[in-house]
């Protein structure tokens, strides 16, 4: 079974910001390959406002071959969209492609080490 990463963020106007996120998928998907993961791949989506959204994302995904999903909610904190859309998203896409299993880790605000991922950068 492929397992699949899916970085998930809000989107922007801004183009530089929708790179910001690209480029993290990029290294995130190198990575994992430098640490034999059982991640084979990795892509970035927006909820709004770019491309590609995440339905086109994960349809690109399960094409490839995924039939594992991960959504990493790239979120400073559980709004609106960690709480109801991605929830609402995942359970469309298991609707849509029944032999996916999706799930998710904690949105970035919420994990783990964050503060003191923040302190050693002072």
């Amino acid at each position: 079974m492929t397992k699949a990463l899916l970085v998930v963020a809000h989107g922007s106007r801004r183009a530089q910001s929708n790179q910001e996120v690209l480029g993290l998928a990029e290294s995130l998907a190198r990575q994992l390959k430098q640490q034999s993961s059982d991640v084979a791949l990795v892509e970035a989506a927006f909820l709004e406002l770019a491309e590609p959204l995440v339905p086109s994302a994960i349809e690109k995904l399960y094409a490839q071959g995924c039939r594992e999903l991960v959504f990493y909610p790239h979120f400073l904190a559980a709004g609106t969209h960690v709480v109801n859309d991605l929830p609402r998203l995942t359970e469309q896409a298991k609707q849509r492609f029944p032999d996916l299993e999706v799930h998710s880790v904690s949105h970035l605000g919420g994990m783990p080490g964050l503060a003191g991922f923040i302190v050693g950068q002072l």
